[in-house]
């Protein structure tokens, strides 16, 4: 069993509109923009993030808004819903916030004692605010959102999946512990993670597949401290049958991929270097930061990207 891996790192999603993906997520939840660069693949694509003031890991919510992109369907082999962490006496004000702003998909429950407020992002992407007590970490309060009901960061997400078996072995491979379950849910935690340490597996045997689109989560990526660990865990998956790829420079972290028994792409990402690498700490996410690789196509791109606030 490995015992690297800390919890989420972050998830990075599709949408269909980087203006109104931004609006969203810096103007409606108050979290920071910490970088707008590009897809490495598809560099006429942004790939924006938010999250806290330095996007610590575990935090960060990142996005491919791919213009005009097609709504993704809802179904297994998926992450279905993502889970921020806010302080538990905040819910009310949050789904008086979310209703006075027009947002869908309002809703509130309780799972596993945790009580939630749902909503539904732009593109139908689905998210809950959960009420948390003891949750350390700083919020940003830069977006206009007092501390005292700010975004903490993740909580952690859940996986739909048509049989959670493999699955469930994998996560307790990678050093989560299950903790509880009822009715088709189970939860696991990683013991001593960076507070983004719960994943919940939903099993959904007559669910349809689902099919990827704006609104979809594209990967959920795993936080480890540094490259030796990272190379520990791709070390560890290889030997256990897993087809992971070579380590990727992702600029602000490394990253390796691996799809799981589920149908659900993960990621191991370092903690290091960060998104200081190459704007000061006070003005992230303010200019467009390029790769190498496609800083010679700055002109166009500044021309053909959408315009963000």
């Amino acid at each position: 069993m490995l015992n690297q891996i800390k919890g989420l790192h972050h998830v990075t999603s599709l949408a269909s509109s980087a203006s109104r993906n931004n609006a969203f997520f810096t103007d409606t939840l108050g979290l920071r923009r910490v970088k707008q660069t590009v897809n490495f693949d598809a560099p006429d694509v942004y790939h924006l993030y938010y999250g806290d003031e330095a996007g610590t890991p575990g935090t960060v919510m990142t996005y491919f808004p791919f213009p005009m992109a097609a709504r993704g369907k809802p179904g297994t082999g998926e992450v279905g819903r993502t889970y921020f962490a806010v302080p538990k006496d905040s819910l009310d004000a949050w789904a008086e916030r979310l209703a006075g702003l027009g947002v869908a998909g309002l809703g509130r429950d309780t799972r596993f004692g945790d009580d939630r407020v749902l909503f539904d992002g732009p593109d139908g992407d689905a998210f809950a605010l959960v009420g948390t007590e003891g949750d350390e970490r700083a919020p940003w309060t830069g977006g206009g959102i007092s501390e005292q009901m700010a975004i903490r960061g993740f909580q952690g997400a859940d996986m739909r999946l048509r049989d959670e078996g493999a699955s469930a072995e994998l996560l307790k491979f990678m050093g989560y512990e299950e903790v509880d379950r009822k009715d088709n849910v189970i939860r696991f935690k990683v013991p001593g993670g960076n507070a983004a340490d719960t994943i919940d597996i939903e099993t959904l045997p007559g669910a349809s597949p689902a099919g990827q689109g704006a609104g979809s989560v594209h990967h959920i990526a795993f936080a480890v401290e540094n490259r030796a660990r990272q190379l520990e865990v791709r070390e560890a998956l290889i030997d256990t049958g897993y087809r992971v790829t070579p380590v990727i420079d992702r600029d602000y972290f490394w990253a390796i991929y691996f799809r799981t028994p589920g149908g659900v792409l993960f990621e191991v990402a370092t903690n290091e270097p960060g998104f200081a690498t190459d704007e000061d700490t006070a003005h992230l996410g303010e200019a467009l930061k390029l790769p190498s690789q496609h800083a010679h196509l700055r002109e166009k791109l500044e021309r053909v990207l959408e315009p963000l606030e």
